[in-house]
């Protein structure tokens, strides 16, 4: 019974190949609209952090704003208001929340 119901379905339609199609085409889309902007977003991340340099002011994935005092091979020294120094990987620096920090607000006219 069930070799019969396969010999037919793969006797009738487009074939082998028309089955994959829209599985071709979910994973191009997956890969348009998930993987594609999350690399970039990284290549961005990795950018910018790269770019810091002493004296930027920064916002860490944890939500603590500080100034870079000391930049080391994979880590920053970070000085908090309070005076307080600490020190983090490159990789817990907030692209987003960090431009958003060093970007001067909009003059409204």
């Amino acid at each position: 019974m069930i070799a019969t119901i396969l010999l037919q379905a793969g006797a009738g339609g487009l074939g082998g190949f028309g089955s994959f199609v829209p599985l071709l085409l979910i994973i191009v889309v997956f890969y348009f609209f998930m993987i594609r902007p999350q690399v970039k977003k990284q290549k961005d991340q990795k950018k910018y952090v790269e770019e810091l340099k002493k004296g930027d002011k920064v916002i860490t994935t944890a939500g603590i704003h500080g100034r870079i005092v000391d930049v080391a091979d994979t880590t920053f020294l970070v000085e908090t208001e309070g005076g307080g120094k600490i020190r983090f990987e490159k990789s817990a620096i907030s692209l987003e929340a960090s431009k958003a920090l060093n970007t001067p607000p909009a003059v409204a006219k």
